[in-house]
């Protein structure tokens, strides 16, 4: 088994009100791509499909608030809202003109955020198992709904802490991978070191338990500001992928998101689960070079 691509370089990147950690791939492509991770996750969960991209965008893996290598917000803001700001001022930063954005999981309830008040920067929209309102119980949401409980997220966090990496990051492989058999023995020493490195940080705990409420507080907020009312605005040509064993994001809400967004097109993966982009990236980017082919400027399929 050959090894994989390492990580993007990254580095910190000043936006003003916030310092966040971003990857990026080599400048190339004109058309540039911004990539935002899940609920525990990082700039390094894009790493494949970066790679499988990168001759059609040069891409940008931003590792949110409090996650990867970006220090905790001021005033310790992890909520949605907060960490669309922080991707439309990288956006701003990186790219004089619309990108093409991906989202997973958390990252795609903050993507669709971006995309609803910010369409001048959005020219595709790639979600990956969206995070986006479902309040049918599942025992995996139930555990991050449970999570958000005040003392309660704080007390299994710290009793969390305590256990071998290993085995925590087995049991997170096992709630977001159809078949962990995929994933290559380096990634998966890379991400013992990085759970083992979190661990050190003073705020790990609360910036995963602080960005769990700030997703479950969307799953009940009503009006215009709800991620199913805003879907309904973005005027971007969509890709949302999701994968059928996905264990943390019902698969079936792909039908309500097929009547939500505008411009939409669905794509279920039979055989992966909650975080295709990882597990099957080459699926994945085959998905996304059609949209960004069908929505770049012509320069791109010269």
């Amino acid at each position: 088994m050959d090894n994989p691509i390492p990580s993007w370089p990254g580095e910190l990147v000043d936006l003003g009100e916030q310092i966040v950690h971003m990857r990026s791939t080599p400048e190339g492509p004109g058309e540039k791509a911004v990539y935002v991770h899940g609920l525990g996750g990082s700039a390094t969960n894009w790493t494949d499909l970066m790679g499988e991209l990168s001759d059609v965008v040069t891409g940008y893996a931003v590792d949110l608030p409090g996650a990867g290598y970006s220090p905790e917000p001021p005033g310790r803001d992890y909520s949605i809202g907060a960490h669309a700001r922080t991707v439309i001022a990288l956006i701003e930063r990186v790219a004089d003109r619309p990108i093409h954005l991906f989202g997973n999981s958390l990252g795609g309830a903050v993507s669709v955020r971006v995309a609803a008040d910010r369409p001048d920067l959005v020219r595709s929209l790639t979600l990956v198992s969206p995070a986006l309102p479902d309040l049918l119980p599942r025992s995996g949401p139930a555990r991050v709904a449970l999570s958000t409980v005040p003392r309660l997220g704080e007390w299994a966090a710290g009793r969390l802490s305590v256990l071998p990496a290993e085995r925590r990051l087995n049991a997170t492989i096992a709630m977001c991978y159809a078949d962990s058999g995929r994933i290559h023995p380096e990634r998966l020493r890379e991400a013992v070191e990085e759970l083992r490195r979190r661990d050190g940080l003073p705020y790990a705990a609360v910036a995963l338990v602080s960005s769990a409420r700030g997703l479950v507080a969307e799953y009940f907020r009503r009006g215009e500001e709800n991620l199913w009312q805003q879907a309904a605005r973005v005027s971007a040509p969509t890709l949302i992928v999701h994968g059928r064993h996905d264990r943390l994001v019902n698969p079936r809400m792909a039908a309500r998101a097929g009547r939500t967004f505008p411009q939409v097109r669905l794509v279920l993966l039979p055989d992966a689960g909650h975080v295709a982009q990882m597990e099957v990236p080459g699926r994945v980017a085959r998905e996304a070079r059609l949209l960004i082919g069908e929505t770049a400027p012509m320069s791109i399929g010269e």
